[in-house]
């Protein structure tokens, strides 16, 4: 894909391929070559304990299959090993992956795979000595991390190539005119390869750059993201500007899945949030980027997925039950549909029991309060222990909402929080939950200053996330559950 950029008879030429293309192909050519080291691996090992062992690997009557468990090993193992690779969280961020991580990740997965099968084989085998096993576990290591490091560090010298002679590039735009803007854009042509500084985009104001740089005004954000396929938006907003107007752009930016950097200011160096990143020697602050490291990102996703399908199979006969008492306590349907707000403020259809009677908002959004007369008798219980929010494990289960984050709002609502607290933007870097640190501490906010004070609890929940602070939320829920205090 070529991109022309031509201001007064100046014509640059990019040439660059879809990114979102090429990380989406790197990342299935990532995991076929870790299928191919897998492979590998398995006739390999099997091979040395064939000749350490003399283990029966041909059945007497398979001349050319191996016998029916090595058969089963060899299409369990590839998957396995993959699967562990995920854990990692080897497969996030493909694209701008450091060569440390490129080894550690493969270090760390190669051992817990071989740790894992080795305690699989010494369980069937016979015993013969200590010394064999240990030695065994250490060469299944070997060829893991060798075999599959080895494939790894091909595919990464040739994506460094790609990017070093510019096949591949992220186009990099800066919203910003002053001075600040001006020493960002150098140090993303003086000291990257990745990134293609592709011009500037000033702020509602009139722009003092120079015309030849400047690719349009914020106003045309959406058209110029989609003109010169960019990657990626750093704010470098002068330091008159507020607070309220920065987050103002971000918030307009996170629709467009572009990655979102800004210059920080005094808060953000004396609290650690400023990291120096790939541009050089300038910290920036990435307000899509998580603070939880990549394999707990994987292990979370993971927990989510098999918590939720547990939880629709032991609670479905429970939910039978609610249907019926829903049906017979008032006229109206099953399930309460309602779109929300989710990740990179996309709507999703959020799925709950009705607890109200129908046609309760006509059309006008209305919060609920504990004395709400719009909610049903068994509406009530349901909303004291929560279980109105079961069926929402089909949203988590789907991937649009996780056990643990901020409770996803309507636009409506959104619309009037922003105006009294436009960080609420930060929200959108994760997925809603059914559960998170604001609910626990507000419970049902039936006000919007409510609703603030639990976006604060939430931001910060955000910024300490961690697996060992979801589990504390999730058992601080199911107190409150057991305790009757979901209203």
């Amino acid at each position: 894909m070529c991109i022309f950029v031509a201001n007064k008879g100046c014509v640059r030429r990019y040439i660059t391929i879809s990114v979102v293309m090429n990380s989406k192909k790197l990342i299935l050519k990532y995991l076929f070559y870790d299928v191919l080291a897998a492979l590998l691996v398995w006739f390999a090992f099997v091979i040395f304990r064939k000749i350490i062992n003399d283990i029966q690997i041909i059945d007497n009557f398979e001349v050319l299959l191996p016998s029916r468990y090595y058969l089963f090993t060899l299409i369990f193992f590839p998957f396995y090993c993959v699967f562990v690779h995920y854990l990692t969280g080897f497969y996030i961020n493909i694209l701008d992956k450091p060569k440390i991580s490129l080894l550690l990740t493969t270090f760390v997965s190669s051992l817990i795979i071989s740790i894992t099968v080795f305690f699989a084989l010494k369980i069937r085998d016979v015993i013969i000595s200590f010394e064999y096993f240990y030695y065994s576990l250490f060469v299944l290591f070997l060829q893991i991390f060798i075999i599959t490091y080895i494939f790894r560090r091909l595919i990464y010298n040739q994506v460094q190539h790609n990017f070093k002679t510019k096949k591949w590039t992220l186009n990099t735009i800066i919203i910003g005119d002053g001075q600040n803007a001006q020493i960002i854009a150098q140090d993303i042509e003086k000291h990257t390869f990745q990134y293609t500084f592709t011009g500037f985009v000033s702020t509602y104001k009139k722009s003092k750059i120079n015309e030849e740089k400047l690719l349009g005004s914020f106003y045309d954000i959406e058209s110029i993201i989609n003109k010169y396929d960019i990657k990626e938006v750093i704010v470098a907003l002068d330091s008159d500007i507020n607070d309220a107007s920065l987050f103002k752009i971000i918030n307009q930016l996170y629709k467009y899945n572009v990655e979102i950097r800004f210059t920080p200011r005094l808060y953000e160096i004396l609290t650690g949030s400023a990291r120096i990143s790939t541009l050089g020697i300038n910290p920036l602050v990435s307000i899509t980027q998580l603070n939880m490291a990549n394999w707990e990102v994987c292990v979370k996703r993971v927990f989510d997925i098999v918590s939720s399908f547990l939880a629709l199979m032991i609670l479905s006969p429970f939910f039978i039950y609610f249907a019926i008492r829903i049906k017979r306590d008032s006229k109206g349907p099953v399930f309460f549909v309602q779109e929300r707000i989710g990740q990179y403020g996309r709507p999703f259809n959020m799925v709950k029991f009705r607890t109200m009677y129908v046609n309760s908002e006509n059309g006008t959004p209305q919060l609920s309060s504990a004395f709400d007369d719009r909610i049903t008798p068994f509406g009530r219980i349901l909303r004291k222990y929560r279980i109105d929010e079961l069926p929402q494990f089909w949203n988590v289960l789907i991937g649009d909402m996780s056990l643990v984050g901020p409770r996803p709002e309507r636009q409506f609502y959104i619309d009037q929080i922003i105006k009294e607290a436009p960080y609420y933007c930060l929200l959108y870097k994760i997925r809603p939950g059914l559960t998170s640190w604001g609910p626990i501490k507000i419970g049902y906010s039936d006000t919007i200053e409510k609703m603030i004070e639990r976006l604060n609890y939430d931001v910060i929940y955000i910024e300490n996330m961690s697996l060992f602070n979801d589990l504390k939320i999730l058992v601080l829920t199911i107190e409150i559950i057991f305790k009757g205090k979901g209203m």
